[in-house]
């Protein structure tokens, strides 16, 4: 059972610093996710060399780590597969914010608060404690079932 939200943003991660602020102070997760599921390219800077190398040579998985965060490579083969990605890397998030395509909902900052348009085009507005209650609940975002 899907426990988690996956929102579409355009917006870089600034923009979204105070709903991450006001979703930590009340225990809840946010992921960030950048999906470019397509590209064949290589992984942006600053991803330490050694990794990528590690990575190409088959380690399953090359990992730095410092006082400051870690950063991980793990080559793939085909399209991402959403459930494998959120249980590997986004356990416990009750939102991740996806750059990418994504056929999923959108979240806008709108002023003071947040727009969340749906695929099929219907919107709502929230301000951050509204969103973050929203969120609190096991009760998804957008209703997909009905969409």
């Amino acid at each position: 059972m899907k426990v988690y939200d996956l929102l579409r943003v355009e917006e870089p991660p600034a923009r979204f610093e105070e709903l991450l602020r006001a979703a930590r102070e009340a225990g809840l997760r946010v992921g960030w996710l950048e999906l470019d599921g397509d590209s064949p390219r290589p992984l942006a800077a600053p991803i330490p060399p050694s990794l990528e190398e590690a990575a190409s040579l088959g380690a399953l998985r090359a990992v730095a780590v410092t006082a400051g965060g870690s950063v991980a490579v793990k080559r793939r083969r085909g399209p991402a597969i959403e459930r494998d990605l959120m249980r590997e890397h986004f356990a416990g998030c009750r939102l991740i914010l996806v750059q990418g395509s994504l056929g999923a909902g959108r979240l806008s900052p709108l002023g003071e608060g947040w727009e969340i348009s749906s695929p099929d085009s219907a919107s709502r507005r929230y301000s951050t404690a509204q969103l973050v209650r929203r969120l609190a609940s096991p009760k998804p975002l957008i209703d997909t079932e009905n969409s």
